[in-house]
């Protein structure tokens, strides 16, 4: 089984489309969302091809392929025209004996862990920038953002394929890799 993971797509339909060839091209079984789904964020500049609409109607067709949690940027009335669920401030994936904590990163994040263990992987998005770390034996893994990376950071995304996170450009290129636990 291998698994998807993008975060902050913020409302962009050339981002999601990006996204949805990314999960085709991986040959996703499930597609991880980690939040700030479809608005921008007002301290956030328009993304490309802002269209929460579109981009709505885009993710709703891979509605039984999508696990997501509420980023900093989504609300009650994003719910009302997803066909996922998207409002838990986390939701947890079993996957080949490993416990992925999923989140946005504006609640559970380094500065203010879950009680998950030494063998859970923390996934979360929020900051826009990539990164794998460790802190107390957890793997912390944020995908950076599918649509509006910072820090020069390049649009990305996360897979997961057998006993390694890979996260990568939009164009397949691996950036970082970290062998799970």
């Amino acid at each position: 089984m291998r698994l998807v993971v993008i975060s902050d797509i913020h409302g962009s339909s050339k981002y999601t489309k990006k996204a949805i060839e990314v999960f085709n091209r991986e040959q996703g079984d499930y597609l991880l969302i980690l939040g700030d789904i479809l608005y921008h964020g007002p301290r956030n500049p328009l993304p490309e091809e802002y269209d929460p609409k579109e981009v709505a109607k885009i993710l709703n067709e891979y509605r039984y392929k999508i696990i997501a949690v509420r980023g900093n940027c989504d609300s009650e009335v994003d719910q009302m025209l997803l066909d996922f669920p998207c409002m838990g401030d986390y939701s947890v994936v079993l996957y080949d004996n490993k416990r992925f904590f999923l989140t946005h990163g504006h609640i559970y994040n380094e500065n203010n862990m879950p009680n998950i263990s030494t063998e859970d992987i923390m996934l979360h998005g929020h900051t826009h920038v990539l990164g794998i770390n460790k802190k107390d034996g957890i793997s912390i893994i944020n995908p950076g953002s599918i649509s509006y990376p910072k820090e020069n950071n390049p649009h990305s995304y996360g897979v997961v394929d057998g006993d390694v996170f890979y996260i990568k450009t939009l164009e397949g290129t691996i950036i970082q890799e970290i062998v799970l636990n």
